[in-house]
């Protein structure tokens, strides 16, 4: 009942956004609409959980396994070798004192090593080591074998869904970005 008529309040319903290329009717702004990025939040930060706790037998720690992660996006036939710290300190998020002590703990346990960069003699690449090979291999297990508990009971459908769903919230996010950064790529690629 409406506290202030005394009739029955009618439920509001919002509008379903379509997921193709048709634009969706504007949202009511309201509690429900931000659940979606608690939902988001909340699984990253809980899968980051448990991908930790099975890398914890490696001895190698969750900045360490994401940082080397990152190296593994631009490495490779085409993509060029390895990264420039001051890159990957701006993906990683973190300053230069963060992203040096971060290289030295991984180059101890030879997952890395610092190459000069081919055209900035002074600049320093940072690439992945044979044994870090080794190591992104068992992260890939890992990360198979959770994919598959966590996404227990969902229909490959569904999963293609939130996949596309992701992305479009993802670009969307980047372009919100751009001003921010000057016009740079935010690094998320």
């Amino acid at each position: 009942m409406s506290r202030l008529s005394g009739e029955k309040a009618k439920p509001v319903k919002a509008p379903v956004p379509a997921i193709g290329p048709a634009s969706p009717p504007p949202m009511q702004v309201g509690p429900n609409e931000f659940r979606i990025g608690f939902h988001v939040h909340d699984v990253s930060r809980m899968r980051r959980t448990l991908f930790d706790h099975e890398m914890k037998p490696l001895g190698i720690t969750r900045s360490q396994w994401w940082a080397l992660a990152q190296l593994s996006r631009s490495d490779g036939p085409g993509r060029g070798q390895g990264l420039l710290q001051t890159d990957l300190a701006r993906i990683l998020e973190v300053g230069k004192v963060s992203i040096g002590g971060l290289i030295d703990r991984l180059e101890a346990n030879g997952f890395v090593q610092r190459v000069p960069d081919k055209v900035d003699r002074r600049a320093r690449r940072v690439v992945i080591t044979k044994q870090g090979r080794q190591v992104l291999d068992k992260m890939v297990a890992v990360g198979r074998r959770l994919n598959l508990d966590i996404l227990d009971g969902i229909s490959e459908r569904d999963v293609k869904i939130a996949e596309k769903v992701l992305a479009r919230m993802k670009a969307n996010i980047r372009q919100k970005l751009l001003p921010l950064r000057g016009g740079e790529g935010d690094g998320f690629d």
